[in-house]
C-alpha cells in the first residue's frame, strides 16, 4: 500500500516564486506518483493585505518594498521568468503591470477545496497564477477571476455569487492567522505531514529527496 504524503502549500498568487515552487513541486510529484499518494492543500498568505483597489504599479511597488533600482527589479524579473518557464509557467514577457490585492482569489480557492475537492482547487490555483503572471491582467476586474474559474472547470456563476458576497472570508482570515502564528512569514512555505517545513522555491530534486525520506520513515 502506497503511503500518503500531506502537503500544505502556503502561498500567495501574487508571489512569482510561489509559481516556480508549485511547478517544481508538481514535477517532483509526477516522478514519484507510482510510489506515494500526495494530498496537496493550498493555504492562504497575503503578501500585500492592505493593497487598495486598483493596485500599484509593479515596478514602483518592488522598488519601494525592497529598496532596489528599476534596473535591478527588471533583472530580477528576467531571472524569475526563466525559472518559471522551467517550472511550467510562461510569464508575460513584459512582466505583471500592477500588484493587486489577492484576498478574493484566496476566497475562491477556499470555496474550490470545500465544494469541489483538492484536485479542482489545484486547477484553480494554477489558473489564478496564470491570470496574474502569464496573462498579466487586472486582478481587480471580476471577469478575469471568473475566466480563471471557468478555465479550471468550476462553476463561474457560483464563483460570482461568492465574489459578490462575503462567503469564505472568515475561513481565509482564520487560516492566515493560523499560519502566521505558526511562524510563517515568507512564501512559499511547504509543510510536509504537519511536521517538516521547506521554504522557498525548492528545485524538484529537493522535493524528491524530502519525499523519499518520508517514504522511508513510513
Amino acid at each position: 500500500m502506497k503511503p500518503t504524503i500531506k502537503i500544505d502549500f502556503v502561498s500567495d498568487i501574487a508571489c512569482p516564486w510561489c509559481a516556480v515552487g508549485l511547478g517544481n513541486l508538481n514535477q517532483a510529484i509526477a516522478q514519484l506518483s507510482d510510489k506515494a499518494n500526495f494530498e496537496v492543500h493550498f493555504r492562504p498568505f497575503e503578501l500585500n493585505p492592505s493593497m487598495p483597489y486598483g493596485g500599484q504599479d509593479a515596478i514602483e511597488h518592488l522598488t519601494q518594498k525592497y529598496g532596489l533600482t528599476e534596473e535591478q527589479v527588471k533583472a530580477n524579473q528576467a531571472n524569475i521568468r526563466a525559472k518559471a518557464l522551467e517550472a511550467g509557467f510562461a510569464f508575460h514577457p513584459e512582466g505583471r503591470k500592477r500588484v493587486y490585492n489577492t484576498f478574493h482569489s484566496h476566497r475562491l480557492l477556499s470555496w474550490a477545496a470545500k465544494e469541489y475537492g483538492l484536485k479542482q482547487q489545484a486547477a484553480l490555483k494554477v489558473e489564478l497564477l496564470n491570470t496574474y503572471f502569464c496573462l498579466a491582467v487586472n486582478l481587480d476586474d471580476q471577469k478575469n477571476l471568473l475566466d480563471a474559474v471557468a478555465r479550471a472547470g468550476l462553476d463561474a456563476e457560483r464563483a460570482r455569487e461568492i465574489l459578490n458576497g462575503a462567503e469564505f472570508a472568515n475561513e481565509v482570515r482564520q487560516e492566515e492567522v493560523t499560519y502566521t502564528n505558526a511562524g510563517i512569514n515568507s512564501v512559499p512555505s511547504i509543510i510536509l505531514n504537519d511536521q517538516y517545513l521547506l521554504q522557498g522555491a525548492q528545485p524538484p530534486e529537493s522535493f524528491i529527496e524530502a519525499f523519499e525520506q518520508l517514504m522511508q520513515k513510513s
